[in-house]
């Protein structure tokens, strides 16, 4: 079995593994040939969004169709059978990473309940700050809930709606919603597009051979061939049916505040994100990093995969030899809970390895895209040591991760991050680097080529540097104001 009861919590995974997860990806398709297949692709580009689950509905003109998986896209929806199992012309797809909800089918996207004008199925990516606070309204109103995902309250909230039309109850439901939120839906007519009011959590919009895509990501629609149309805006939503597009403002006009961590770490480098070219901006940090942190090295190395550019840029600006110094293992999958030291860093080893003949007696620069726990960057600094490197300095190309996340980034509570009980000097001795070194959060705003920072109204949503959040956290509040713990039980079902 699982674990005894579904709490609102990350699931349980190896306390050494430092990698930063987020939520998950979205796509939809409307009035297309083989609308599954070409979601499944969709999925395909956006699987580094979420890796632990993924799904799809799709409508064939009189039902809806679902398939959710654990596990990933290739494994879930790559047979010949697929347009068998998944008919219609338009359909959604979501690929998952819980960070609310336990890690369970029940909670594996799309969702779909069944309303008196028809089905509706919903993909969601982000976190709801307000999602206890509204599952906790709706049960002792009398919902019934089969997941702990706060995507489900979304649907909940659509369906008790008194308004007309499915356009207006979307729009009532997602006035009570607070957080950060991209989401896709299909009706029994239309494919329906939401961006959050701040715009945090990405969405973009596409045509293949004309007719309209949505995404979380410009690599998606690179994988299907479909042409970049526009960004969907903070706050807008836009409605597809066969009379086209339709943007609606539903919401109060608010400064744009996108999450900065897509370009630092969870967009693909060859996406598009808001206008700018990820690769162009991590490769522009790692040129900023270098002004701001040069050292006497050799050579320059990244951590593999998201240190690459930065690298690179790292390399360019301070006229250094850029050398894939530590080689990854691409067909290595999911490493569990080891039991023993050894038999973790037995699967380090298993997905990174020290490229001897670039290490062994040179002065090593190590470049990686953030910090988090540190427990990663230890693991690689021994390797690369004994390799032979004489030096070890470590870069990164993110400022200090100081705060946790609540907008669908799953990051450890602040007395676990190490950037934030620690100086840089400590960080450097307890990573045993001869140096240790951040990007400012000026830097990344350089990057960006955002100007500086605005105090005030920041131009991204940049809390896990700041401290500065960008919607109140209602969940916490109330919390904190009773004296209970965050975490709660939801559901007494256990998943075997």
């Amino acid at each position: 079995m699982t674990k005894a009861h579904d709490r609102w919590s990350p699931p349980v995974r190896d306390p050494l593994d430092d990698t930063l997860r987020l939520e998950c990806g979205v796509f939809g398709v409307f009035d297309t040939d083989e609308a599954a297949a070409i979601t499944a692709l969709g999925l395909h580009a956006l699987q580094h969004r979420g890796q632990e689950a993924c799904g799809i509905a799709c409508f064939d003109g009189q039902r809806f169709h679902t398939e959710r998986h654990m596990g990933h896209v290739g494994d879930a929806f790559g047979g010949g059978d697929l347009m068998a199992r998944l008919p219609g012309r338009s359909a959604i797809g979501h690929t998952r990473y819980s960070t609310a909800g336990g890690s369970f089918i029940r909670n594996v996207q799309p969702m779909f309940a069944d309303l008196e004008s028809g089905g509706i199925a919903l993909a969601h990516n982000g976190n709801l700050t307000n999602f206890l606070t509204l599952r906790e309204q709706l049960v002792a109103d009398g919902a019934i809930f089969q997941s702990t995902s706060d995507s489900e309250v979304i649907l909940h909230l659509v369906a008790r709606s008194r308004k007309g039309k499915i356009v207006e109850r979307f729009i009532d439901a997602l006035t009570m919603i607070e957080g950060g939120y991209a989401l896709v839906a299909i009706t029994n007519k239309k494919l329906i597009g939401v961006r959050d009011p701040l715009g945090i959590r990405p969405l973009v919009l596409g045509d293949l051979d004309g007719k309209p895509v949505l995404a979380s990501e410009t690599c998606a629609l690179d994988m299907i061939g479909a042409t970049f149309v526009r960004d969907v805006e903070h706050g807008e939503m836009v409605v597809i049916d066969h009379k086209g597009v339709r943007s609606m403002k539903p919401f109060p006009a608010k400064r744009a505040r996108p999450c900065i961590f897509e370009y630092v770490y969870f967009a693909r480098p060859d996406s598009v994100v808001n206008g700018k070219s990820v690769y162009e901006v991590r490769k522009r940090m790692g040129r900023r990093l270098a002004q701001e942190t040069g050292v006497a090295v050799d050579v320059v190395v990244p951590v593999p995969d998201s240190g690459v550019p930065a690298a690179l840029g790292y390399a360019q600006a301070a006229g250094l030899p850029y050398e894939l110094g530590i080689i990854r293992n691409h067909y290595v999958g999911r490493t569990f809970i080891q039991p023993t030291q050894g038999a973790r860093e037995a699967g380090v080893r298993m997905k990174l390895s020290p490229n001897r003949s670039v290490l062994a007696g040179k002065r090593v620069l190590l470049v990686d895209d953030s910090i988090v726990r540190g427990t990663n960057s230890m693991r690689v600094v021994r390797m690369v040591r004994e390799a032979g490197a004489t030096e070890v300095h470590l870069r990164s190309a993110s400022p200090p991760l100081m705060w946790p996340d609540f907008y669908g980034i799953d990051m450890p509570d602040r007395e676990k991050l190490l950037a934030a009980n620690h100086t840089v000097d400590e960080i450097a001795k307890i990573l045993n680097v001869d140096s240790m070194g951040y990007l400012s959060v000026e830097g990344l705003y350089w990057a960006m080529e955002a100007g500086e920072r605005d105090p005030v109204e920041p131009q991204f949503t940049d809390h896990y540097f700041t401290g500065d959040y960008p919607t109140r956290l209602l969940d916490r509040e109330i919390a904190e104001g009773r004296n209970e713990a965050v975490e709660r039980q939801l559901s007494f079902l256990v998943d075997a």
